[in-house]
């Protein structure tokens, strides 16, 4: 005979809304522990997503930031140039000396070794930065000649429009613009040094489409500082050292408006660096070689992780410690906006996203 017992249960909407649940507070961080009944307890979720140490976010400084690095890179280098060769160098149209000669090229070719050292510097890898000067030096040295004569090609064809237009005062802002316009070249020899040194054509172009931006510009202030400053060496060397730090500090600011991917540095010693991603491979570790060297800090592997890009996707493999988002890692899918920490360092990924 059937009783209450056989009938089928029936849970409604208003019994669910009866149901209290106990909050439970999360326990803490650590191994298993043994509770007073004598079972281990071996935490909650919850817990794990607590597993990575806190490490406060840190106000970035300014001499890492891309433009002014390269900036600076760029004044220093003009002025050794400048300073070398000014000795040799006469201001008579019809004498030339050794020091006219090699000017120009030996700004440049400084020029060159500073954009190339720079980035390294910063980030305290000597080893690095000792190797892509030594291949930088010669690179500045050809490419300067070769832009040297092409700068002369330009603006001799820009001076005979100007006189044809009957321009022929150095006064005249046509003059100006038109040594701008031959200068710019100077600047797509630091771009392509900066681009090899770094082994990357995308960089190569971002620092071409910035030396030209800012080489222009330099190249156009230079006769108002000449007309300004009335002393000759003084203001070559004044408008060769805003020349080159133009330059540089353009090459900066383009990188940074166009680059796609890449990680900033929110805490740790490089906290306000930006890491952009140019390579389908990434490695990350306590190796000078690495691609994003970490220094000051024991736990770091040589070779703690690497990202890598294959179309959209980006991720990131962990040797050593990791964690994402909290969550220790060993491999993981990395989203825009994702904390990474390795160590005493932290970085936000981020993609810019484009329409």
């Amino acid at each position: 005979m059937p009783t209450d017992n056989d009938k089928p249960l029936k849970i409604t909407a208003d019994d669910l809304a009866r149901v209290i649940v106990p909050d439970v507070a999360a326990g803490p961080v650590g191994p298993a522990s043994t509770t007073a009944g004598g079972a281990r307890s071996y935490g909650t979720i919850s817990e794990a997503a607590e597993m990575a140490p806190a490490i406060a976010e840190q106000k970035g400084s300014i001499f890492l930031q891309g433009w002014f690095y390269l900036g600076a890179a760029g004044l220093l280098g003009a002025l050794l140039g400048w300073g070398i060769c000014e000795r040799g160098f006469v201001d008579d149209l019809m004498t030339h000396r050794w020091g006219n000669i090699w000017m120009i090229p030996a700004i440049v070719t400084f020029m060159c070794i500073g954009y190339g050292m720079s980035e390294s510097a910063v980030e305290r890898s000597v080893r690095k930065a000792i190797l892509r000067g030594l291949l930088a030096l010669p690179l500045g040295v050809v490419l300067g000649f070769i832009f040297d004569r092409l700068a002369n090609l330009i603006y001799y064809i820009a001076l005979g429009i100007c006189a044809e237009a009957g321009v022929r005062s150095f006064r005249n802002p046509a003059i100006w613009i038109s040594r701008g316009i031959a200068w710019a070249v100077f600047g797509a020899a630091g771009g392509t040094v900066y681009g090899i040194v770094g082994q990357s054509m995308k960089k190569a172009k971002y620092g071409i489409i910035g030396g030209l931006i800012g080489a222009g510009v330099g190249g156009m202030i230079f006769d108002p500082i000449i007309m300004a400053v009335h002393r000759a060496s003084l203001s070559r060397a004044v408008g060769f050292a805003l020349f080159g730090a133009a330059t540089g500090a353009a090459m900066g600011w383009v990188e940074s408006a166009l680059k796609d991917r890449w990680l900033y540095v929110t805490s740790g010693p490089l906290a306000g660096k930006q890491f952009i991603l140019y390579k389908s491979l990434t490695t990350i570790g306590s190796e000078q070689k690495s691609d994003i060297y970490l220094f000051k800090d024991p736990s770091i592997l040589g070779q703690h992780a690497a990202i890598a890009i294959s179309g959209s996707r980006v991720q990131i493999k962990a040797l050593g410690t990791a964690y994402v988002m909290g969550s220790p890692i060993t491999t993981r899918v990395l989203m825009d906006g994702d904390l990474v920490q390795i160590g005493r360092y932290a970085f936000r990924y981020k993609e810019r996203h484009r329409s």
